[in-house]
Formats: C-alpha cells, structure tokens, sequence
C-alpha cells in the first residue's frame, strides 16, 4: 500500500511540472496581462519557478510539505487572479474558467493536506528519518 502514496505524489506533481513551458510563453503572458497581473513578463515565469520547484519537492518526496507550502501560494494567487470566472459575461468563457477555478482549488486542498501529512514512506524525507544519526564531536 506504500505505493499508493507515492503514485498520487507522482500524479498529482505532473500537472504543474508538465504546465510549466507555458510559463514561459508570451501567450501566458499576455493573458495574464488582461486579467490584470502586474508585471506579467515577470510575475508568470517566476509562478512558473515556484511551481517547478513545489512540484518537484514532492514529486521526489524531498521537503514535500515546504515544496506543497510554495504550491499553496502558487494556487492562491494564480486561481484568484486568473481564473475570476465571476467576471465574464460570456457563458462558456465563464464556465471554462469556473472550472479552471474548481480543480485549482481541489489541487490547494491537496496541497495542504501535503503541508501536513508530508510526503508518506516511500520518500527521501522519510528516508532522511530513518538514517542514523551521526554525533557531533
């Protein structure tokens, strides 16, 4: 059963290691700039740093429940800021990013329980708590 918590860190790590080229397109950008963001050429690849690095962490179970604390703040931001399906008056524009905003806040919900559950056994944090420690002279 071991493997079941892994696989979910594996699935659950690819939808933001996968997305991250987009972050560095002017496609990305220039939505980002109607929707408001300030400094988009900047804010969008460093969200897509944040997400690289959150992914990462808990793909490989190394500091999972720091990397899901840099994927809370990614998914904060990005899904109030990008995804305020409220604002659109066209109803499939608006159903579309209803439905960017409802698995974005299933993903944050996922993260947190990682900021507090951690990464499970078959990690390299839980591998780190079984090394022997070593005394300093």
């Amino acid at each position: 059963m071991k493997i079941i918590v892994l696989l979910g860190r594996i699935l659950y790590s690819a939808i933001f290691i996968l997305a991250i080229p987009g972050h560095f397109t002017q496609h990305a950008i220039d939505f980002a700039k109607t929707q408001s963001v300030p400094a988009p050429a900047i804010l969008v690849p460093l969200a897509g740093l944040i997400a690289l690095i959150g992914g990462l962490s808990i793909l490989l179970g190394y500091r999972a429940k720091e990397g899901a604390w840099l994927l809370v703040i990614f998914l904060a931001t990005t899904t109030f800021s990008m995804h305020r399906y409220w604002i659109f008056d066209d109803l499939i524009v608006r159903d579309m990013q209803q439905l960017m905003f409802m698995k974005n806040m299933a993903l944050l919900g996922t993260a947190l329980l990682i900021t507090y559950f951690g990464s499970g056994p078959l990690s390299m944090d839980n591998q780190a708590k079984k090394a022997p420690k070593t005394k300093k002279k």
